[in-house]
């Protein structure tokens, strides 16, 4: 294979469609994406939001005076249905549509597709309120109210639904999916092809590498996807199929060769993504701000504090305190279990690191002989982590009743008390024991927010979870802390502990 010294896209005129590298094409042609999955996705989501909206007006009417309803009508029924049913439908897909909740850009991931889905709602509810004004309709308040809320959430839920479609049919029939070529030195090719390969979900399929550097590696050299360099990128494109190229790391910071691929590849239908240097930073830091043609990327702070970081510390005790009011007559019956399994206190309490460097102790229902941590000196060697808590599937200091409490968390229930006390939240990195917890270079940044109960360690593999993994997904969280995130976060808890995923 040949050798690049950098950057370069190689020319090749003789395959380049009509319309690459500049040419001037008809204000009426329309570029036809490579990638074509969006289409009869957003053919079912125009479906389901109609239904939504009919759904709605007819929950409206359910539970309503007809004749009330129908009052601002004339008495007319006919004429209600027909806005009810059918002009109401219409105008809410319109909206949608004019806020790019159809656009292919913002469907299978991410939450601008949600985001765009509410400004729609609320600006469906403003010409509502609007029209009722300006021509004196006389309607139910109620009845607008109740059709125009469940609108909203109905078209929340059933896109919602659609989503997990989306994405069982990529993890399982790997349908609906972007095969990426990766463009970029090895090792970067290679961290991008790691990130992307977490979240399956995403349809995200890297099929390829190109090396901007270096030589293509032996055959006998095992990489997750074949290797190349020195090849036109165009050509190279259609031998693997790709309908997306994704430029890593320091290939990105080549202007002008990155200019000309765009320049190449207009008219293709193959997307152009710039996967810089800069990792595990969210939307909301991430800005870009241009200064004569040159795009700016700007990274704020995280927000831990200010409004959104009252409304949490609130939201925390609020939910605490309501928590404790439901769990509480469950406890007579776990401690008689806990008492019957081995005799010895019920709770257990241990020192734990909270924010900024303050020790407290956390509470749990015990799950362990007392004599765990004598026990614990013959077991190092089968320490199943790679990091630094003890993790054993089939742990012996177990008892059978402990087990159960673990698989379905019933354990860290007493926590509610700590987070009552302030010591820890309901979202946040879990909390590291104090005589373990080594928190020196980046794991000492998770301790600029409270330990949680639950957190996106808890909600994405638990104890099957690599301890990098684990490190990585808990700054990620201090990064790029939102309420969006800490209620996506619990939503996702109930999930993992229904079905008891990566607990032991």
């Amino acid at each position: 294979m040949g050798e690049l010294d950098s950057f370069e896209i190689l020319p090749n005129h003789a395959v380049a469609p009509v319309g690459a590298s500049g040419v001037p094409r008809s204000a009426w042609q329309r570029t036809k994406r490579a990638a074509r999955w969006h289409r009869p996705y957003a053919a079912i989501l125009l479906l389901l939001d109609a239904g939504a909206v009919a759904l709605a007006s007819l929950t409206a009417r359910a539970g309503l005076d007809p004749d009330k309803i129908t009052a601002g009508f004339h008495g007319q029924p006919g004429l209600f249905n027909l806005m009810a049913f059918a002009v109401m439908p219409a105008a809410w897909l319109l909206v949608l549509w004019g806020h790019g909740a159809y656009d292919r850009r913002y469907l299978g991931s991410g939450t601008d597709e949600f985001k765009r889905v509410v400004r729609g709602s609320w600006t469906v509810v403003a010409i509502v309120a609007f029209a009722a004004f300006a021509f004196k309709v006389d309607v139910s308040r109620t009845s607008v109210g109740v059709a125009l809320v469940g609108g909203l959430v109905y078209v929340l839920v059933l896109r919602y639904i659609a989503r997990k479609g989306l994405a069982f049919a990529r993890t399982r029939f790997h349908l609906a999916t972007h095969r990426m070529l990766l463009i970029g030195t090895l090792q970067e090719a290679l961290e991008v092809h790691a990130a992307i390969a977490r979240d399956p979900a995403a349809g995200l399929v890297p099929v390829g590498i190109h090396l901007i550097e270096g030589y293509a590696p032996q055959p006998s050299t095992v990489t997750p996807v074949p290797v190349h360099a020195g090849r036109d990128i165009l050509s190279l494109v259609r031998e693997l199929n790709a309908d997306t190229i994704a430029v890593c790391g320091s290939a990105s910071a080549e202007p002008v060769e990155l200019r000309r691929l765009a320049w190449q590849l207009e008219g293709t239908g193959i997307d152009l993504a710039v996967a810089p240097q800069l990792t595990d930073i969210a939307g909301p830091r991430v800005h870009i701000r241009p200064i004569e043609g040159i795009p700016l990327l700007y990274v704020e702070e995280p927000k831990l504090s200010g409004v959104g970081w009252l409304f949490k510390n609130v939201l925390d005790r609020v939910l605490a305190l309501i928590g404790l009011l439901l769990v509480l007559p469950l406890f007579p019956f776990v401690a008689l279990a806990i008492k019957l399994s081995d005799p010895g206190p019920i709770f257990f309490r241990q020192p734990r690191i909270g924010r900024e460097g303050k020790m407290f102790r956390v509470w749990k229902l015990r799950t362990m002989y007392i004599d765990a941590e004598e026990r614990l000196a013959t077991l190092h060697d089968q320490n199943e982590s790679d990091g630094l808590l003890f993790k054993m599937k089939n742990d012996p200091r177990i008892f059978r009743v402990g087990k159960w409490l673990r698989a379905t968390s019933i354990d860290e229930l007493p926590q509610i008390l700590n987070v009552l006390m302030g010591e820890m939240s309901l979202v946040g990195p879990r909390p590291l024991p104090a005589e373990d917890g080594d928190f020196l270079g980046d794991v000492r940044r998770r301790l600029l927010v409270r330990p949680g109960i639950t957190g996106l360690w808890q909600v994405s593999g638990r104890s099957e979870l690599s301890w990098d993994d684990a490190v990585r997904l808990d700054l990620y969280y201090v990064d790029n802390w939102s309420l969006v995130l800490d209620l996506h976060t619990m939503w996702r808890t109930i999930g993992v502990v229904v079905f008891r995923k990566g607990a032991y």
